[in-house]
């Protein structure tokens, strides 16, 4: 069972994760962040340091929370990974989205503003939107096939996508490249083959 503590009330909170997050864990992990967010005055902290696995729902609901935070003006940083959430959120191309952003230190005012962003962090937010715009396609196509080919869903395609790519060790878009030209006769590689099937099977319940 994953372990998740969030520190006191303050201007950042900082939440630590501990052991394994699958789709089972999906609601405590939304609802743990939720209740950090709104007890904190700039946002979260996270401490991945001693997570031992995250599988795409988990990140799913990170970027979901994320995308609140920012909407309040507060942000969501990744202060320390381990080697399989740094893995996660390397090979699906959102960790620079989880970076430290600068701290607006000036003087409280009346109205509540946003923290200010310097150029180095726009400019890797604005890398990281343009790598998706390029790579989505590809991503929509992949999961378009995968969810033809073996009945899934759309959000099932996707964590077949994620889990393979950690499998295999390739970058997210690259694998659904390498899965949209199979339509083009052009067959996986044997290993990558065998994690998509795998993750297939582990997404729809037949590894049991």
């Amino acid at each position: 069972m994953p372990v998740i503590k969030a520190g006191p009330d303050g201007d950042r909170v900082v939440v630590t994760m501990r052991g394994g997050l699958c789709l089972d864990d999906s609601q405590t992990l939304r609802r743990s962040l939720h209740d950090a967010l709104g007890r904190s005055a700039r946002g979260i902290d996270l401490d991945l340091s001693e997570l031992e696995f995250g599988d795409c729902s988990a990140l799913n609901v990170l970027l979901t929370v994320r995308r609140q935070a920012l909407a309040e003006g507060k942000t969501i940083t990744v202060t320390a990974a381990s080697p399989e959430a740094e893995r996660l959120l390397t090979l699906t191309d959102t960790y620079a989205l989880f970076s430290s952003s600068a701290e607006d230190t000036s003087a409280s005012v009346a109205m509540p503003v946003p923290p200010r962003r310097d150029n180095e962090e726009l400019q890797s937010e604005v890398v990281q939107l343009r790598r998706a715009l390029r790579t989505r396609p590809e991503i929509d196509l992949a999961r378009g096939i995968l969810m033809a080919s073996f009945g899934l869903s759309a959000d099932e395609a996707w964590e077949v996508l994620v889990m393979a790519s950690q499998n295999t060790n390739t970058k997210l878009h690259r694998l659904a490249r390498d899965v949209v030209t199979t339509v083009k006769g052009t067959p996986l590689s044997g290993g990558v083959q065998n994690k998509v099937t795998a993750a297939v099977a582990k997404v729809s319940g037949l590894d049991g």
